[in-house]
């Protein structure tokens, strides 16, 4: 890095040119010295690098994915923004301050808004790579809407969704009175089809679809609400979640006829895309490889031997992507989806590739972050981050820890129905507040998916659900806010928790019984003990806190009250326990909660 300033007056334009063609040839040091000069509070980004040649397609299911046993991590170095944070995970540790995600504990409760064109399938999670997926509910669905998928594929539905329902003000306004304080915005999903106007992906949502920057109408809103947000990205997946766009149909009239993964940019001249490369979409032809065609949810592990120039391609695009929206957005955290330490690691969902992209896009985000803010306020939500790490906090997706979890900051995540919409689902507010109450008396934050329907809008059900748990955050929302865990997470039936089922909201949470031994607790922002039933006790009935007993030397309690009820409550500790008289319950739901001092 230079550390004298040059006078742009005393330049010649020839200079200018010089100077500007040097900072584009330095990479990753470029973009350091352009904002330590400038001050800039953007990141200096380079315009979209052409995709490498591809070799040419071998039999599927032909050759060895590479060993990742002593695979190396490739150093990428596109462009990062300058400061203390450098692109490896001890500087994050010595250069971060863990109070940063600190709202996140006061805020507690947030909405994914897990939403894109996807939703249109009406088929639920997944339906973009479903929908080449022979006899699949997806596949039979596009076919009615769309056609076939030979000529008429996913492409075919970004042209057509625009779902003009979606009112996001209308929806934070919502969300926000119900008593979300955060929101999870989807930037991109496994679709790869970016929902701002990305510089790095044409097929986006202001060329095509709805022709509108959704990402940035969320976040403006937002702001304008005074809520904490951050945005998701899904696209690490994307590079190998589209080989079924590369089959064709076994049988029928169009068997042997592979999908419309096959087409190239010369196809599109004369056609509704003429100027959009397909291979921007759906990625190129990685069938070769052996297991690519037989995985459900995460390819075999390995590398892509034969395609490491096009995998240092998508890893810089990738990472470009996610700078390109924080320099937009500014959001208050980012989060990538994974199923394995980072993005790129080598393993699971991160598999064919491994290198640094991930602790560089993280460096360079807090960086930024530092320079706007005169603080790295900022996280970043990697998807099963292991404990230890400065700036990381972790998500479990549709289930909890066993016990409390205090080694780092987590957040809990699922979906009501499915992560997409399709007809059917259950829309049921107990469920939602039980997986908050299980969350948050584990020391996590809660983000539940709320279904958006294809038009945009909500379902009438789901509004109404919306409602309800509002109606319980009322109430509750003094132990729910700024909470956190106490000595326990809760106690059950002969010494046991009982827990609903994991997973998305359904049938089976909806249908779940707890018992009246079943309770769970947090310690309020008031120092306050709070005790959360976690099934709606009759009237008269008593609840036993073993926990609370006098020989358990854990509190001597002076006073219980039930939040939202304004009689008193008859209450006794004895040496074996607390034991509380339910009052009358009848406008409650969900759970209960006594507030002990």
């Amino acid at each position: 890095m230079y550390n004298h300033c040059l006078k742009r007056s005393t330049l010649s334009w020839i200079n200018l040119f010089v100077i500007a063609a040097g900072i584009f040839l330095s990479g990753c040091r470029t973009a350091k010295r352009t904002n330590s000069l400038n001050g800039e509070k953007n990141l200096l980004l380079p315009p979209p690098a052409t995709m490498p040649d591809i070799p040419a397609t071998l039999p599927v299911a032909s050759v060895n994915l590479g060993d990742t046993t002593g695979e190396q991590e490739v150093k990428t170095n596109f462009p990062m923004y300058a400061g203390p944070f450098e692109p490896t995970w001890q500087s994050i540790q010595e250069h971060y301050s863990d109070s940063a995600a600190n709202w996140l504990r006061e805020a507690k409760f947030g909405i994914w808004v897990h939403f894109g064109p996807q939703a249109s399938g009406a088929s639920g999670d997944w339906y973009a790579r479903k929908m080449y997926i022979e006899g699949s509910l997806a596949y039979e669905n596009h076919l009615k809407q769309y056609g076939h998928p030979t000529d008429s594929g996913y492409k075919e539905l970004l042209r057509d969704w625009n779902p003009r329902q979606l009112d996001p003000k209308a929806y934070v306004k919502l969300y926000h009175s119900i008593g979300a304080r955060f929101l999870l915005i989807q930037a991109v999903h496994h679709d790869n089809y970016d929902l701002w106007d990305s510089r790095y992906q044409p097929w986006n949502s202001i060329n095509m679809g709805p022709r509108k920057d959704l990402l940035g109408a969320w976040a403006k809103a937002v702001k304008e609400a005074g809520m904490h947000y951050g945005i998701a990205f899904h696209h690490e997946y994307t590079w190998w979640w589209w080989q079924t766009a590369f089959r064709s149909d076994s049988t029928g009239p169009y068997a042997g006829k592979m999908y419309d993964g096959r087409l190239t940019l010369k196809d599109g001249v004369g056609k509704w895309w003429e100027g959009y490369d397909p291979r921007l979409l759906y990625g190129i032809n990685l069938r070769e490889y052996k297991g690519m065609d037989d995985f459900r949810f995460t390819i075999p592990q390995g590398i892509f031997t034969r395609h490491l120039d096009y995998a240092r391609w998508y890893a810089d695009r990738w990472a470009l992507r996610i700078l390109d929206a924080v320099n937009k957005y500014d959001p208050d955290f980012i989060y990538t989806d994974g199923n394995t330490k980072q993005p790129f690691f080598g393993a699971k969902s991160g598999a064919g590739y491994r290198c640094d992209a991930h602790q560089r896009v993280v460096a360079s985000y807090f960086n930024q972050a530092l320079a706007r803010h005169g603080k790295p306020d900022v996280f970043s939500i990697t998807k099963f981050f292991p404990a230890g790490q400065k700036g990381i906090v972790t998500t479990l997706e549709g289930r909890f820890p066993g016990q409390i979890k205090t080694d780092q900051p987590w957040l809990g995540e699922n979906a009501v129905g499915d992560w997409y919409y399709s007809p059917g689902y259950v829309y049921d507010a107990a469920s939602v507040i039980r997986f908050l109450v299980e969350y948050i008396s584990r020391d996590g934050a809660y983000a539940v998916s709320i279904p958006i329907m294809p038009d945009g809008s909500l379902h009438p059900d789901c509004l109404k659900m919306l409602h309800e748990i509002g109606d319980w955050m009322k109430i509750n929302g003094n132990a729910v806010y700024g909470s956190k865990a106490w000595i326990t997470a809760g106690e059950g039936k002969d010494g046991k928790l009982r827990v609903m089922p994991g997973g998305n909201l359904g049938e089976k949470q909806a249908g779940f019984k707890y018992e009246q031994e079943d309770l769970r607790f947090t310690v309020g922002k008031d120092g306050r003990l709070n005790i959360f039933t976690m099934m709606i006790p009759q009237a008269g009935s008593q609840i036993t806190v073993r926990s609370l007993g006098k020989k358990a030397g854990t509190l001597a309690i002076k006073s219980v009250e039930l939040l939202g009820y304004s009689g008193k409550v008859m209450w006794s500790q004895q040496e074996d326990g607390l034991y509380i008289t339910v009052p009358d319950t009848t406008r409650f739901i969900a759970s209960l909660c006594f507030s002990v001092r």
